[in-house]
């Protein structure tokens, strides 16, 4: 399998970033009338709708390829990945505001790097360790000032879900790498996708919200919101973000996701109508200074 130019892998991974911003807005006004689950599981339905026709019309009626054993058990802990990461950001985000999050989000190149290191050990530890602790520094100076403002019920709980959600997504990219020597990014997309959404269905009856509410109950604001995340958060966010990564890599590819709490704090203020204050602020500059001594790091 043959990887795209460098310069097509940005532009994905650009527009991964810029859409991902917009999706934790998404997400937050989704949670009016969905369950987190029902989110997630919409979501994972919805952008299969979209993936596997494409799969099918792209690549399926062109190759013959067939999976191996240990690629299906690969894919099937990448699944596992993405239900831990959707879920967890969406739990998260009832306990926290939408721009907390997205600066919380912004501490992923760290955390990616921070696991690479300890994985793949493609990056010596020491070389990485300073700037992972100023991200989390930035991480825990976002949770506990929303704790003191209006972020929620829980911010320390909405952060430390995030937190682990972040986790997830980095294990997901490190691991998706090595699997997209052979398969397309869109196969991994779809295939981990719908292993997510099989393992999930069963939880819908831990939150039956719109399931007992009935579906004329949703207003069209929290239907759009859904739309957005289906569309543009899921089917393309997670095609351009795999398609980054084939492209030049998930220590390269982390920092990408610097753009994601600007704008989705940015977003949050304008939309959601959340405060804008010095804590954010300061932590984006925590988060992202941290991310920046990592990249520093890994690069010499």
């Amino acid at each position: 399998m043959g990887h795209p130019k460098e310069s097509a892998a940005y532009a994905a991974l650009v527009t991964a970033a810029i859409v991902w911003g917009g999706s934790v807005v998404a997400q937050k006004v989704a949670l009016g009338a969905f369950s987190a689950v029902e989110v997630s599981v919409f979501r994972g339905i919805g952008a299969l709708g979209i993936l596997i026709p494409l799969w099918w019309w792209q690549e399926q009626v062109h190759t013959s390829t067939k999976l191996a054993l240990r690629e299906l058990g690969v894919l099937t802990a990448l699944g596992l990945a993405v239900l831990g990461n959707h879920l967890l950001v969406l739990y998260g985000l009832q306990y926290i505001g939408a721009g907390a999050a997205g600066v919380i989000i912004g501490a992923s190149p760290a955390i990616t790097a921070f696991l690479s290191s300890l994985l793949l050990r493609d990056v010596p530890f020491r070389r990485v360790w300073v700037g992972c602790a100023v991200s989390f520094m930035g991480v825990a100076l976002v949770s506990g000032g929303q704790a003191t403002a209006d972020g929620g019920e829980h911010p320390i709980l909405g952060g430390g879900l995030v937190l682990l959600a972040l986790t997830s997504w980095a294990l997901y990219t490190i691991g998706s790498r090595r699997v997209m020597e052979r398969l397309s990014p869109l196969t991994v997309n779809w295939t981990t996708l719908f292993i997510s959404v099989l393992f999930q269905i069963p939880l819908l009856w831990t939150g039956p919200k719109v399931l007992e509410a009935g579906i004329g109950s949703i207003p069209s604001s929290e239907w759009a919101a859904l739309v957005y995340v289906i569309v543009f958060a899921t089917a393309v966010g997670q095609q351009a973000w795999l398609y980054g990564v084939s492209g030049i890599g998930p220590s390269r590819a982390g920092v990408f996701t610097n753009l994601i709490p600007v704008s989705a704090l940015l977003l949050s203020f304008v939309i959601l109508g959340e405060r804008l204050d010095a804590i954010n602020i300061l932590g984006i500059g925590f988060v992202l200074g941290g991310v920046w001594l990592v990249n520093r790091s890994a690069g010499t």
